[in-house]
């Protein structure tokens, strides 16, 4: 069920990345991708159950997955590389493949090893609100390219300021959430044990 859904709003927010409508869309649907259908998409209910509460061995750890996220990310956001992917569908294409690629990868090595897993997704909270806050407060458009085809209704500035928020409440907010709820989990079994 979980992965159902998350393939739909995988798809879904292919669609909004590309779709030109402004800054808003766009980061709409990245933080569909890598908030929500990246978590879906990971989701085992049984993670980490059986393995103790820092899960499997030989997997690549949490933070250095979030360390891969947090460069991607920003990344992306550099205006040339976002000025880039908003030209050529094919480099926008990419860049959302790599934004639920990464997401996964971060999502699923967080519910594996969820005493690491914490960490990172709290870190990567702080990132993309850090992020969400730089591009909603700039005083002026970023990227040029999104100049041309602002979301409806609103000018290139508050398109922009506006995307910021996006990025800031759904990313920033889906990490934290996640992260604290995998630490109560955490909190729960360590109860049961005692």
């Amino acid at each position: 069920m979980t992965r159902g859904a998350g393939l739909f709003v995988a798809g879904v927010s292919v669609a909004l990345s590309v779709a030109h409508l402004g800054m808003t869309g766009h980061m709409l649907g990245h933080m569909l991708a890598v908030a929500v259908a990246a978590p879906l998409l990971a989701w085992r209910g049984d993670a980490g159950a059986d393995r103790g509460a820092d899960g499997g061995t030989g997997q690549v750890t949490p933070l250095l997955i979030a360390a891969l996220e947090l460069v991607v990310v920003w990344s992306w956001h550099l205006p040339g590389a976002r000025d880039l992917a908003d030209r050529m569908i094919a480099v926008a294409l990419v860049e959302q493949a790599m934004f639920l690629g990464v997401g996964y990868a971060l999502w699923r090595a967080a519910f594996a090893r969820p005493a690491s897993g914490v960490a990172a997704l709290l870190l990567t909270s702080m990132h993309m609100t850090l992020l969400g806050v730089l591009v909603g407060l700039a005083p002026r458009p970023l990227y040029a390219a999104m100049t041309m085809h602002p979301a409806p209704g609103l000018d290139a500035l508050a398109d922009q300021q506006l995307g910021g928020v996006v990025m800031l409440v759904v990313g920033g907010a889906s990490y934290c959430l996640g992260g604290l709820w995998m630490l109560g989990g955490l909190l729960r079994q360590r109860e049961v044990r005692a």
